[in-house]
């Protein structure tokens, strides 16, 4: 049985010890073997919402509900995180940086789809943009190597793919209705 406690307090044990997002898979393998468990835990999605669970300057926890064919477009963390659907999909297309583009702009450079029950890694230096794909709510958890609210991030403009300063507040307001 998922409990939220226990993930949060096994997240923030694991990070303390290893400061990778390999720390957290172990985690994540128990969680996400039952995906059920964790929406009974935090209650069925009834909203779009960036919610954050659990914050610090070494991990934070976040459920993020998607609305119904939500993008978020191109952007970067500058720090690992771990992505774990346990209701709907998340499309995730994965960038990298043009070499050398005084611009900063970024090319495809693969993708994953995560349905219900998938996580993934990704790596410090990963750029990617999201979706939800489907015409219900979907829902995930989060949990990133570091502050998430105060890191130092970019963001890339979609028609043009150039480089800029992520706006936060820009973000946090595409999850509300």
């Amino acid at each position: 049985m998922f409990k939220l406690e226990r993930f949060v307090e096994d997240c923030c044990t694991a990070v303390r010890t290893d400061k990778t997002h390999k720390c957290v898979a172990e985690i994540f393998d128990r969680a996400f073997h039952d995906p059920s468990a964790i929406t009974a835990a935090l209650g069925e999605p009834e909203k779009a919402g960036l919610t954050p669970i659990y914050c610090s300057p070494d991990v934070t926890i976040l459920n993020l509900v998607w609305k119904p064919s939500m993008i978020i477009p191109p952007h970067n963390h500058n720090m690992w995180a771990m992505i774990g659907v346990y209701g709907g999909r998340e499309d995730n297309i994965f960038w990298r940086r043009i070499k050398d583009d005084p611009d900063g702009r970024i090319e495809a450079a693969g993708a994953a789809s995560l349905s219900t029950g998938d996580y993934t890694p990704l790596g410090n230096d990963i750029i990617h943009s999201v979706a939800n794909p489907i015409t219900k709510l979907s829902g995930a958890i989060h949990v990133y190597g570091g502050d998430f609210f105060e890191a130092e991030r970019s963001e890339w403009d979609p028609e043009n793919l150039s480089e800029q300063d992520i706006d936060l507040e820009k973000l946090k307001a595409m999850f509300k209705d």
